[in-house]
């Protein structure tokens, strides 16, 4: 099920690898524009190319209508985009990597955390996530707050779906880098007066190597 048979296969390639640029109403593509050829025979360093936030906006929405039309409500459609999101989480790491030319990976989980909110927040929407939080009772769960959630800005809710949140997408992609990079955990959203919050919860494993590493 992984494909958007509305749109060709070149612009659904596309859609995982935006870099969204809202100061000047741009996306910027991740890898190059409109496959003419094989994708074998794609560099993946290639110059970035600009595309209109429009043209994101269309990928998107087919993406949760293709999506919605295979699920019975809206736990199940969040689940799925959120699914959607850790297939890329874990292949655009690769290529933040590839691309800046960076060999060291984090390994300590406030490390990885202060990366994501503001080098890989920025390396997708060419911005840096608002705030990064710890819960104050809960050592193991964290906040990645967002005061305005590009997801979300294309997305008409219908009444009778008034708490879907489709940021369920980036969540997945946030979970799927985490997971892929050692770091196990899951990652919900919350809408609230702040704006859209990641939830992030860590596995108790996790807690235990970094209080073992701190210990050394």
């Amino acid at each position: 099920e992984w494909c958007l048979i509305v749109l060709p296969s070149e612009t659904a390639i596309a859609l995982f690898v935006l870099d969204i640029n809202t100061d000047n109403n741009k996306i910027t593509m991740q890898t190059s524009t409109l496959l003419k050829s094989s994708a074998l025979d794609r560099s993946l360093q290639k110059t970035r190319g600009d595309v209109n936030l429009s043209t994101f906006a269309l990928v998107f929405s087919e993406m949760v209508q293709y999506s919605q039309n295979r699920v019975d409500n809206i736990y199940d459609l969040q689940t799925k985009l959120a699914d959607l999101g850790n297939h890329v989480g874990i292949r655009i790491l690769d290529l933040f990597f590839l691309r800046v030319g960076k060999d060291k990976r984090e390994v300590r989980l406030t490390s990885m955390l202060v990366f994501i909110q503001k080098s890989f927040w920025k390396f997708l929407f060419n911005r840096e996530a608002d705030h990064l939080e710890q819960h104050a009772q809960e050592p193991n769960v964290y906040y990645i707050i967002e005061r305005e959630c590009l997801i979300n800005k294309f997305i008409s809710v219908p009444k009778d779906k008034g708490s879907l949140n489709c940021a369920s997408f980036v969540a997945g992609i946030v979970e799927g880098v985490l997971c892929n990079s050692g770091f196990k955990c899951k990652v919900l959203t919350h809408q609230g007066p702040r704006g859209t919050t990641y939830v992030i919860t860590f596995a108790q494993s996790i807690m235990e190597r970094e209080s073992r590493l701190d210990a050394k």
